[in-house]
């Protein structure tokens, strides 16, 4: 017979949603390759996301996918990552402090673990194709 404790009768309590600013979340796609005109190499602002999460889980799956095509068959995680460093695009969320997703904390494993197609797919998470998809369903006046 087991006891059971105070904890395991306790209900897990729910926690509260986490409560985001007022605010347009934004990413800048930033080229290392040199090919922005601009000098802090940003090629793209990408805006529209619905919420902080929504805005680092695309910042996440783009760097992800950068990476996976900077990768040639039997590169090291060293290889991946010069060619990435010298071709490759980042992202970054604008205004996010703290709370913002940063490459420079995965770019190891990124580099080391080939990624799945479902980490790749910064597509399903654009806020562009949202809109986009949000007008397709639209009826016709």
């Amino acid at each position: 017979m087991t006891e059971t404790t105070e904890t395991d009768a306790t209900p897990e309590r729910e926690q509260p949603e986490k409560e985001w600013p007022e605010t347009e979340w934004t990413v800048r796609i930033i080229d290392h390759s040199g090919a922005s005109e601009e000098d802090d190499n940003v090629v793209e602002t990408i805006s529209g996301f619905l919420d902080l999460p929504h805005a680092n889980a695309f910042a996440r799956a783009y760097v992800r996918d950068s990476i996976e095509r900077c990768r040639e068959g039997g590169a090291t995680g060293r290889a991946v990552l010069e060619a990435w460093y010298a071709f490759g695009e980042d992202a970054t969320v604008a205004d996010s402090g703290v709370e913002g997703w940063t490459s420079a904390d995965e770019l190891d494993h990124f580099s080391e673990e080939p990624a799945t197609p479902m980490e790749r797919d910064w597509r399903s998470l654009d806020p562009r194709r949202l809109v986009q998809d949000d007008e397709d369903d639209a009826p016709e006046e």
